[in-house]
């Protein structure tokens, strides 16, 4: 079966719904409505948080991308009744391994200490034409 754009939003939200209905009374699956594939924006087991991978909307420059990047996480997670103190682990994704200095800087910025465990991948591309993504874990 081929589905056109339309119909795929409509099938991720109907995905997202199924989902929630199945996953049981402890686990709460938020929709993704900006999302460029059938994923839950986040899923809340009541313990831990899984933060699906964020992308920054302001892409003027790489810096800007990245704190925009760490914002929609935050954002996430205020939804959500947490903050960036309470993930205990965050994956970074990179387009260009050379960024890495200048996110660190970003990160220092807006993550408060201590930091959680982090791991750094480089990727040869990201959706939407990004260049860093950042999907965390977060604990109550």
């Amino acid at each position: 079966m081929r589905f056109e754009r339309s119909s795929s939003r409509a099938l991720a939200w109907a995905g997202a719904a199924a989902l929630a209905a199945c996953a049981g009374p402890s686990t709460h699956h938020v929709v993704a409505p900006d999302a460029l594939g059938p994923y839950s924006g986040a899923v809340d087991t009541g313990e831990f948080v899984f933060v699906s991978g964020k992308v920054g909307r302001q892409r003027s420059t790489f810096a800007a991308e990245a704190a925009s990047c760490l914002d929609a996480v935050s954002a996430e997670l205020t939804g959500l009744g947490l903050g960036l103190a309470d993930v205990v682990s965050a994956t970074v994704y990179l387009t260009d391994i050379g960024d890495y200095q200048t996110f660190n800087e970003v990160y220092l910025e807006i993550v408060p200490a201590p930091w959680p465990a982090r791991a750094c991948v480089a990727v040869a591309a990201l959706p939407g034409g990004a260049r860093v993504e950042v999907q965390v874990i977060a604990r109550r």
